[in-house]
């Protein structure tokens, strides 16, 4: 499923036009991606919490030369399903 497909069944349930969906869906996107940045954790009831994590640095390796090259550490973004979303996804 896409964001288009989601803004899509979002105007069709609710009458709403489509580009202002678009909108709405994009800002909360928008949100959720500065706050990640900002390293602060989002918690949505029943759907699931977005935080970002540190990864250590370590040593990699290429796989074209087998040889072996530093990764830096970096933060990435994790989601953590809900009891809801857990429950109705099994």
């Amino acid at each position: 499923m896409t964001k288009k497909d989601i803004v899509n069944k979002i105007a069709e349930q609710s009458d709403i036009k489509q580009i202002d969906v678009k909108k709405v869906v994009q800002m909360t996107f928008d949100i959720i991606v500065d706050s990640l940045a900002k390293g602060e954790k989002i918690e949505l009831r029943n759907f699931g919490v977005f935080k970002t994590k540190s990864r250590k640095g370590r040593m990699g390796r290429n796989p074209r030369t087998g040889q072996q090259v530093p990764v830096a550490p970096k933060k990435v973004a994790v989601f953590k399903p809900g009891l809801v979303m857990r429950a109705k996804v099994k």
